[in-house]
C-alpha cells in the first residue's frame, strides 16, 4: 500500500466517490484543466470529463448558489474555494439557503453539499490566503464544520462528508498538506463524523486542537513526556456538532485542559469548549482552562507569520501553568 500524503488522500476520496456515486460532481475556479490551485482535483477531468467536474468563472457566490441549487435538486456537489478567505463570497448562499433548506422546507428538501476550502496558515501567503474563520460557521445553525489534520483522516472524513445528506463545511489545513504521508487504504471506507479521535492517552493534563495544530500538538506532548508530565491529546476532527463527552471525558481523568487554535483568540472555538467545560465539567478541573491561540489581528504577512501561529513552546509552557495549579 502506498503512502500518499494529505491533499492526495483529499483526491483520492474525491476519485472514489465519483466513481461509485454519479451525482457526485465537483466546481469550482481552475478544478477542471488546473487540478485546482493545490491539485487537489488533479486527474479527475480526465477521469469523469467536464460534465462532472466544472471550471467556474471567478466569481464566488455564483459557484455557491449554483452548489445550493445542485444540491436542493438530486446532485451531490462538492464545491471548492481556491482558499477560506474567498469563501466569504458565498455566505449569502451558505448561510441563507444550504443551511436553512431543510428546516425552511420542513424537511422537504435538503442540501447534501461539501465545501471544501485550504485553510489556515504557514505557507507564507498574503491575507486571505490564510484565513481560520472556522469558528464563523460553527455559529451557524444546519451546517457541519469538519477539519481533519491527517492524511488517513482527510480521506475518511471527505468520504463521509460527502456521503450526509446536509451541508458540511469541510477545511483542509494546507500547511500540512504535503508535510508527510501515511498509509491510507483506497477502500471507500468513512470515518465516522461528530467524533473526536484520541490520538494519545495521558493522565495529566488533555491537549485539545484540531487541523494543522494537531502537529505540534503531539510534540508537545512529546517534549512533556521527557519531563515525566503525561499529556492526552484530543483531535476534534468535527467541530459541528462538537463531541464534547470526549473532551469531558479526558478532562475527568486529567484535571486540567489545554486548547490549542490559529484562529483569533476571541470568540475562537476554543472559548466555545472552554465555556463547555465551565458549564460541565467545572467540578473536574484542578486548574482554569488555558488557551493557546492565534492573536486577535489579522496574520501577518511571512516574516512574522509562525510567531502568530501556536509553537511546541507556547503549548508546554501553558501545560506546564495548568499543573503549577494544586
Amino acid at each position: 500500500m502506498a503512502q500518499i500524503t494529505l491533499i492526495e488522500a483529499v483526491t483520492q476520496a474525491l476519485a472514489w466517490e465519483m466513481k461509485h456515486d454519479p451525482s457526485v460532481v465537483v466546481l469550482g475556479e481552475d478544478v477542471g484543466v488546473n487540478g485546482g490551485v493545490f491539485r487537489a482535483t488533479l486527474g479527475l477531468l480526465d477521469k469523469f470529463g467536464a460534465e462532472r467536474v466544472i471550471d467556474t468563472p471567478l466569481d464566488e457566490t455564483t459557484i455557491g448558489g449554483i452548489t445550493v441549487g445542485l444540491a436542493a435538486q438530486g446532485m451531490k456537489p462538492v464545491a471548492e474555494a481556491q482558499f477560506e478567505g474567498f469563501i466569504y463570497g458565498m455566505l449569502e448562499q451558505i448561510i441563507c439557503h444550504a443551511a436553512r433548506l431543510r428546516n425552511r422546507t420542513r424537511g422537504r428538501m435538503s442540501v447534501p453539499a461539501v465545501w471544501r476550502a485550504p485553510w489556515g496558515g504557514g505557507i507564507r501567503a498574503p491575507e486571505h490566503h490564510s484565513e481560520a474563520n472556522e469558528a464563523l460557521f460553527t455559529n451557524v445553525p444546519g451546517l457541519r464544520v469538519v477539519l481533519p489534520s491527517s492524511p488517513g483522516r482527510a480521506y475518511g472524513l471527505l468520504l463521509a462528508s460527502i456521503r450526509d445528506p446536509d451541508p458540511v463545511i469541510f477545511f483542509e489545513p494546507k500547511r500540512i498538506y504535503r508535510q508527510y504521508k501515511e498509509e491510507v487504504p483506497d477502500d471507500g471506507e468513512a470515518l465516522p463524523l461528530d467524533v473526536c479521535f484520541v490520538l494519545r492517552d495521558g493522565s495529566d493534563v488533555t491537549l485539545v486542537t484540531w487541523g494543522a495544530q494537531v502537529k505540534e500538538t503531539l510534540e508537545a506532548a512529546d517534549a512533556l513526556a521527557e519531563e515525566g508530565i503525561s499529556a492526552e491529546v484530543i483531535d476534534v476532527a468535527t467541530l459541528k456538532p462538537l463531541d464534547f463527552d470526549t473532551i469531558h471525558e479526558s478532562v475527568r481523568k486529567t484535571g486540567r485542559c489545554v486548547i490549542v487554535h490559529e484562529a483569533p483568540r476571541t470568540a475562537g472555538f476554543g472559548a466555545e469548549i472552554s465555556a463547555r467545560l465551565a458549564e460541565h465539567a467545572l467540578y473536574d478541573l484542578v486548574a482554569p482552562v488555558e488557551r493557546v491561540t492565534g492573536y486577535d489581528t489579522h496574520i501577518p504577512l511571512f516574516r512574522l507569520e509562525m510567531k502568530y501561529l501556536p509553537s511546541v513552546e507556547k503549548i508546554v509552557a501553558a501545560a506546564k501553568r495548568t499543573l503549577a495549579v494544586s
